[in-house]
């Protein structure tokens, strides 16, 4: 007889984590709009475009063929070698198929690398802010991150002395986010250089570079870590994968690429919770990366439009502040100039919690509070939006913030 539901206990690795935020504040402002409230929803980084077409038709192609058999673990051999050579293109380094994962979405990868290689002691460095599912991975591995706040004045972007005072004996690995989600932030040839250099005095430390935003960068694109420091080359995973250049969110499919030793230890893992990746996507996925790139060139430029909106808009409202993202589709701003401030009603404004709560109740937009990503007082806000509605929430912002001001 099964035990009462009043006696569940989750495990401990369970109780070391937590829902996604993103997914949670997600989830309610779909819930206010099912409830007729009139919600802009600025939470979730999803490319509001459809699909390539010519995507969709290689996934077709598959059903037609009845190609739905199981899958390798680690991926068709085709896919495969088509992520080995983009790699391979964008590192100047040699790169093998036998050096590449496939995934269902870069998050399973890199809960693959942690679960492969993060032992109870280890620690994990993690640039603050940061995606919030770097750290909650780390735990159920059964690692501790480190976390290591990086300035505003700085772009947001970690300070190699920073860098090295965190790094210590029990540091299995660095994460880092180029673009970064949340503030965009990115590094050139110089920041990697004094980054590698750091590396190079720590050399049992291994590097997770996730690259998902890494074709969505405003301005001339920076050179790869990899073609700055080669020597780096063993110790360095690289994530990505073809949801937010593609607009393939749904398809959820990712790809590592690193040393053979831990991709074979991250494909052991996969074997185990959930083997390969759908043929249907993996076929989306190899017609994405080497077919005709118009989509990209189209979108970037829609995202590029909406950044200039959102960057002037937000610098132009009293009490905000904005380092302008150099890639991905977020704004990261700062709202320190309105802690402290009085609502209309009468309650105050004591966290970006609080604003962020402020915003979704009286102006009808849902953000992210800065705390969710480990930096307060900030909050993010996706600019993968259309345009009308990214005005309308910027509007409403402003006009909300203006009450603020007029209350404090």
């Amino acid at each position: 007889m099964s035990a009462p539901a009043s006696e569940f206990r989750p495990s401990a690795r369970v109780a070391r984590v937590r829902m996604s935020p993103n997914a949670v504040a997600s989830a309610r402002a779909k819930a206010l709009r099912e409830a007729g409230r009139d919600i802009v929803n600025l939470t979730i980084g999803e490319p509001d475009f459809d699909t390539p077409a010519h995507v969709r038709a290689a996934a077709e192609q598959v059903l037609a063929r009845g190609d739905t058999r199981y899958p390798p673990t680690e991926g068709v051999a085709a896919l495969r070698a088509a992520v080995a050579a983009k790699v391979a293109r964008d590192t100047g380094l040699a790169v093998e198929p036998a050096q590449v994962l496939v995934g269902n979405g870069a998050k399973q990868l890199i809960a693959n690398a942690f679960a492969a290689t993060v032992e109870a002691g280890d620690e994990v460095v993690i640039p603050a802010p940061y995606w919030p599912s770097f750290p909650d991975a780390v735990r159920y591995a059964g690692g501790t991150p480190v976390f290591v706040p990086c300035a505003e004045a700085r772009g947001f972007r970690l300070a190699p002395a920073d860098l090295d005072a965190a790094l210590g004996p029990a540091t299995r690995w660095l994460v880092l986010n180029a673009p970064c989600n949340p503030t965009g932030a990115d590094y050139g040839a110089e920041d990697w250089a004094a980054l590698a250099a750091v590396l190079r005095r720590h050399p049992g430390v291994l590097v997770l570079l996730d690259e998902v935003y890494e074709q969505i960068r405003y301005g001339r694109p920076p050179p790869h870590l990899l073609q700055v420091a080669p020597d780096l080359y063993e110790r360095v995973l690289l994530v990505s994968g073809v949801s937010k250049t593609y607009a393939m969110t749904g398809w959820r499919l990712g790809y590592a690429t690193g040393p053979r030793p831990l991709i074979r230890a991250m494909t052991v893992v996969q074997s185990q919770f959930t083997a390969g990746v759908s043929t249907v996507a993996q076929a989306g996925a190899l017609a994405a990366l080497t077919g005709p790139q118009d989509f990209v060139v189209q979108a970037l430029a829609a995202y590029a439009a909406r950044r200039e909106i959102v960057t002037q808009r937000l610098r132009a409202i009293p009490g905000l502040s904005l380092a302008a993202p150099a890639g991905a589709f977020f704004a990261f701003a700062g709202c320190a100039g309105l802690i402290g401030t009085v609502r209309p009603d009468g309650g105050l404004i004591a966290s970006d919690v609080d604003f962020t709560e402020y915003l979704l109740e009286e102006a009808g937009v849902a953000t992210m509070p800065g705390s969710a990503f480990g930096l307060s007082p900030f909050f993010r806000l996706s600019f993968a939006a259309d345009e009308a509605s990214l005005v309308k929430a910027l509007d409403r912002i402003a006009l909300a913030v203006s009450r603020l001001k007029a209350s404090g």
